[in-house]
């Protein structure tokens, strides 16, 4: 039975920061930013959760990131490190299980229902494998055990940093009922927004909306908000899967030109749905395209493919970015936008989170990540 599965979420605390910290004790219990330089056009790759408390989170410009913390430390990432640090935390989970998925260098999910060590209990094994993440890699990590990857997930998120939230049968309806509308898998802020303006605050409040009601808010994703609101996922954690692209578009409501702010704004959007979709189809890819179809029904698109695959909403929309400074639109009005990532690879042959960080580094050929 799928209730009787015992999933652990592992993922790391501040990844790339709690790397450079270890490494620089000086650095330890300060305000530390991986990314570009602030007086270059970088971004937040991550930081320390020291430089969280100044509203710091990544994909946020180096500059705003600066204005909030002027004496945080700026750290220029290496991935290589990051690289040979997340292949030993993997080589930790395969100890207890070959069924392991990851979704990046700092997390993965893993099935332990028949595990190596023969252990009966999976919090047992999720505090067996934090203290083997701890004393052979020096990091801090926070897992999430439950019955599913849904409810693995979102209590792994629970008690960061350094956590170890349980979900079972038995209590998954209480903690789903108290958790706000914002933490479910698949809810934005434009989504969060509407839903909060219906008077739907909590989970409690979106499991009194029937499929019909939540159809017309989530489109095809309805059934699965009808589902989740209950705590229920069949997806089985998979270190195999193959498909070919994910994307999502939207037609604007009112026609808009490129240098109208709402223009960013559904684009990030879009690219939260699509990092959803990918999360939740187990996938990452290499290849973003942008879309755009204007007033006159013409269309054009916009492509990158990057030397590692990303799902992160933030690497995603980063690159979208990236692509719109090199769209021409002639004077022509915007109806649709749309953002498709394809390129997919299997996570097991190759998981990283090496982003457009990289990518415009190689772009302008300067020793900042710009």
């Amino acid at each position: 039975m799928v209730d009787n599965r015992k999933i652990i979420h592992i993922d790391m605390d501040a990844f790339y920061a709690s790397i450079e910290q270890r490494d620089n004790p000086s650095l330890r219990g300060k305000p530390v930013i991986v990314g570009g330089r602030p007086e270059s056009r970088g971004v937040v790759a991550t930081c320390s959760y020291e430089a969280r408390k100044y509203g710091i989170h990544s994909a946020m410009p180096s500059k705003t990131a600066y204005k909030r913390c002027p004496y945080a430390y700026f750290i220029r990432p290496r991935f290589e490190e990051y690289h040979k640090v997340s292949q030993k935390i993997r080589n930790i989970f395969y100890r207890y299980t070959d069924l392991v998925e990851p979704l990046s260098l700092d997390e993965a999910y893993l099935d332990v229902t028949k595990n190596k060590k023969g252990i009966k209990y999976a919090t047992q094994i999720a505090k067996m494998i934090k203290k083997d993440i701890l004393r052979e890699v020096g990091l801090t990590s926070s897992a999430g055990v439950s019955y599913n990857k849904f409810l693995a997930k979102l209590a792994s998120d629970y008690k960061k940093p350094n956590g170890l939230t349980v979900i079972t049968p038995e209590n998954k309806q209480e903690f789903l009922d108290k958790l706000p509308i914002n933490k479910f898998f698949g809810v934005g802020k434009v989504t969060a927004k509407t839903l909060n303006n219906l008077g739907i605050k909590n989970g409690y409040d979106l499991r009194q909306l029937d499929i019909s009601e939540l159809e017309s808010i989530f489109k095809n994703r309805g059934y699965v908000f009808y589902q989740f609101a209950r705590g229920i996922d069949y997806r089985e954690v998979k270190p195999h899967r193959e498909r070919k692209s994910v994307g999502s578009e939207t037609t604007l409501k009112n026609n808009l030109s490129i240098d109208d702010e709402e223009v960013l704004e559904i684009l990030s959007q879009i690219c939260e749905d699509v990092s959803h979709r990918l999360s939740y189809s187990n996938n990452l890819g290499k290849t973003i395209t942008l879309k755009i179809k204007y007033d006159d029904f013409s269309q054009i698109t916009r492509s990158l493919s990057l030397r590692n695959p990303i799902y992160k909403k933030e690497d995603i929309r980063t690159n979208v970015y990236e692509l719109l400074k090199n769209v021409d639109t002639k004077n022509k009005q915007i109806r649709l936008l749309g953002v498709t990532v394809s390129n997919l690879v299997d996570s097991k042959k190759e998981c990283t989170n090496v982003t457009i960080f990289e990518y415009i580094n190689n772009m302008n050929n300067n020793t900042n990540l710009n």
